[in-house]
């Protein structure tokens, strides 16, 4: 009895440890590791099984810098191709994320892509991004492809406030709305949640602030993911489009004050760009839609930091 004692000990000890080098060298988990590592997210997933109402995935452009926007969805052979051009070119890469540009739970080729990523790069940190819906029953073939951080967007708690955000779920084949599907949204993604956490993923939340709709409810979602285990919470501003085109975006000082409200709940990640999901680099640095001159300086000046790390 002693014996296992010693040895779940040691196992808890290994598990935070492991926990601990995660984070360290994720951008969007730790604000020390923005500024000395990047990521890589890969646009395989472009079908999506809800429908948000401030969710447009229809345009691109190069000053665009926002979920859901990439300028060409990858195949997971050519995602595997660019990411190996990238690591070799910027090794202050760390992290290898699936973000969309649709859902990447409801696509196959996002399992296709991280298992080639985890084959060949067995080192990166694999992240993923996902509105929840298919975590659940996702959720053996995220571990299986060695899925170890997770990012699900939740912007309530409440169904009937969830109603107000989203125009229909697909789930399991049959189309919901309104109060039904909001039910269903919110019940999947508490289960995926605590699901994911068991398993011993590191979670982030996102969160949606949509001023008249969830900003007087966003506490109440920070007190139910800090009772489920979730790491870190992402209190995001709306981009006012689709169908919340005529909306007003809350100010960065409303942004605050949610965040302020939340932090005592959960960490809050305060250094977040709302990144697209193609991006390349470190948080707000942006490679893929920079010049090949202004890439190389960013590269010798990874090349500096990291040398200067290494020295200290």
């Amino acid at each position: 009895m002693e014996n296992e004692e010693v040895k779940k000990g040691e196992d808890e000890v290994s598990r935070e440890d492991e926990v601990k080098r995660i984070i360290g060298k994720h951008p969007c988990y730790s604000k020390e590791a923005q500024h000395k590592y990047g990521r890589i997210h890969l646009a395989v997933a472009p079908k999506c099984n809800i429908q948000c109402n401030y969710c447009d995935r229809k345009f691109d452009c190069v000053n665009e810098s926002r979920p859901g926007v990439a300028s060409e969805v990858l195949s997971p052979q050519a995602a595997l191709e660019r990411t190996r051009e990238v690591l070799e070119e910027h090794p202050f890469i760390k992290v290898v994320g699936v973000a969309g540009p649709g859902d990447p739970l409801a696509n196959d080729s996002t399992f296709e892509t991280l298992e080639l990523i985890k084959n060949e790069f067995p080192d990166v940190t694999l992240c993923l991004s996902t509105n929840g819906l298919a975590l659940p029953e996702r959720m053996d073939d995220l571990l299986r492809v060695g899925v170890t951080t997770l990012t699900v967007t939740m912007n309530a708690i409440d169904p009937e406030i969830e109603a107000q955000l989203i125009g229909h779920i697909s789930y399991k084949g049959k189309i919901y709305r309104g109060l039904e599907a909001a039910k269903i949204m919110v019940e999947k993604q508490l289960e995926g949640i605590r699901l994911a956490v068991e398993a011993g993923l590191v979670i982030k939340v996102n969160t949606v602030l949509v001023p008249g709709i969830n900003d007087e409810h966003i506490v109440e979602v920070a007190k139910k993911i800090n009772e489920l285990g979730v790491y870190i919470m992402n209190v995001m501003p709306l981009i006012c489009q689709a169908k919340f085109s005529d909306r007003v975006a809350p100010t960065p000082q409303e942004c605050k004050e949610v965040q302020d409200k939340c932090e005592p709940y959960v960490q809050q990640m305060r250094h977040c760009r709302q990144c697209r999901s193609d991006a390349i680099g470190l948080i707000g640095q942006d490679l893929s839609q920079m010049s090949e001159e202004r890439r190389n300086v960013v590269k010798l000046e990874m090349k500096k930091k990291s040398e200067l790390s290494e020295e200290t």
